[in-house]
């Protein structure tokens, strides 16, 4: 893991500084770019923390947890749209769903009015293991955010669902 990725406070800070001497000159929002590049940070800290300790037991990538879990809080979708909510691309999603077939997780089936198009759908096994993981992954979750108030971490879920907002609304443009 790079450095960066597992650094403490100091080093972050220090990380940050090192960027703001090394980009002076430039035309930067630099506090921007710490929060973003912090949410990244995070993001991918809390990914492979989870992927380690919470799905590697059940055989499956972040990816594929994530389908499953789309999956079982909104239902079958058709492919295109199963893709965009799980955050990957479709031929990422070809991978992850041959995969969660052969574990007969989910199964693909043909649109009626439309044979190109594919339904994708949970298994009962696959609900059993999204409803098996989730405990194990929400107390990871609580870990992860325990060092903050219950203030502050509705406070970060909301100003975050913000800048998710704004990050969707330039990708409509």
């Amino acid at each position: 893991m790079p450095r960066a990725f597992a650094a403490g406070d100091d080093e972050l800070v220090e990380a940050e500084r090192l960027i703001r001497d090394r980009m002076s000159g430039l035309d930067l929002d630099l506090l921007s770019l710490a929060a973003v590049s912090n949410v990244f940070r995070t993001a991918t800290a809390v990914r492979n923390h989870m992927e380690r300790d919470v799905l590697r037991p059940h055989q499956l990538s972040w990816s594929a947890f994530v389908v499953l879990f789309v999956l079982r809080i909104w239902g079958p979708q058709e492919s295109r749209s199963l893709a965009t909510e799980a955050g990957i691309s479709g031929g990422t999603l070809t991978g992850v769903l041959d995969t969660l077939e052969r574990k007969a997780l989910a199964v693909r089936q043909p649109v009626p009015e439309d044979r190109r198009r594919v339904e994708v759908a949970l298994t009962p096994a696959g609900t059993r293991v999204v409803n098996e993981i989730m405990p194990a992954f929400n107390r990871e979750e609580s870990l992860v955010t325990g060092d903050l108030t219950e203030d502050e971490t509705a406070t970060l879920a909301r100003l975050l669902r913000r800048v998710l907002r704004t990050a969707e609304d330039l990708d409509d443009r």
